[in-house]
């Protein structure tokens, strides 16, 4: 039977501005589930939500259609919405368009990017091999999937960009349920500096070849880990 989400013990209520509530608390509401803050199939008390967001229940509400569009919330007549499941079954396709579409985008961002957006690149991938090294592993997955998103910026195609943030968050999820189990830290740093180094010398066809393995192998190694969990423990459910 799904467990109760219990926000009461969370941090001080969030001070957000009036100005886009609903989309601030949906990126909030984003991060507790993919970090596992909101487990996958537990209710949402909107009361106990709203005041650990510090926003009212009608944009909380409107969060929630947010994130039921990108898939991490269940909408359900007369009942309390529930944190959804994770769609292992789900994940190769997932990273199968996710792989077509940062392709896409690097070979774009070969083309399009200023050298200040390559510099930037530069020190992020910079700061997580520093993480990477230190064995951070939080800090470094926060700026993987940075890099990953300033990539697609950097390709100045709005509709590409909004493709990628409807998948991205699902994509996250999966990634920071398997994170302490991952074994791609290695392959996964050096994949990106074969990316950066394509992306410096404008070369979008290779960037993009590159940028589509990296995502698939990610979606293949995700695999392998639930199905290690599982013969781990018959009785998780990811």
């Amino acid at each position: 039977m799904p467990k109760t989400v219990d926000v009461k013990r969370a941090r001080k209520p969030l001070k957000l501005k009036r100005m886009g509530l609903p989309q601030r608390a949906a990126d909030r509401m984003r991060t507790m589930i993919i970090k596992g803050e909101l487990p996958p199939g537990s209710r949402t008390q909107e009361t106990q939500l709203s005041k650990s967001l510090g926003v009212s229940r009608t944009p909380l509400r409107e969060a929630m259609k947010v994130l039921a569009a990108e898939k991490l919330i269940e909408l359900r007549p007369n009942r309390s919405p529930r944190i959804a499941n994770l769609d292992v079954k789900g994940i190769p396709q997932l990273f199968e368009a996710l792989a077509g579409i940062e392709r896409l985008a690097a070979e774009f961002a070969a083309e399009r990017a200023t050298d200040n957006d390559l510099q930037r690149l530069r020190t992020l991938q910079t700061r997580m091999e520093g993480f990477y090294r230190d064995g951070k592993l939080e800090d470094y997955f926060s700026i993987n999937g940075e890099i990953h998103c300033t990539i697609v910026r950097m390709a100045r195609n709005t509709p590409l960009q909004q493709a990628h943030e409807t998948l991205i968050s699902r994509a996250e999820r999966a990634r920071y349920l398997a994170l302490g189990a991952d074994r791609r830290w290695s392959d996964s740093v050096d994949e990106h500096a074969g990316i950066l180094a394509a992306l410096e010398a404008r070369d979008g066809e290779a960037a993009g070849r590159l940028l589509r393995l990296h995502v698939q192998r990610t979606g293949t190694a995700l695999l392998e880990v639930f199905a290690s969990q599982r013969l781990n423990n018959p009785a998780a459910s990811p």
